[in-house]
């Protein structure tokens, strides 16, 4: 039982992570850092990325 609630608040903090980068990135702003890394995302690569226009 444990273990399930703890995959569910991985789980959570995730999808808050990933909605947190995602607002950032639509008004134009830098994700957090930690939120990048939580994503699996290097920050310092992220700056380097061109958007789609």
């Amino acid at each position: 039982m444990g273990r399930i609630i703890r995959k569910t608040g991985e789980f959570f903090t995730m999808m808050g992570s990933a909605m947190n980068a995602a607002a950032a990135v639509e008004t134009g702003r830098r994700p957090r850092p930690g939120d990048l890394r939580l994503l699996g995302i290097d920050p310092m690569r992220f700056k380097h990325l061109k958007s789609p226009s």
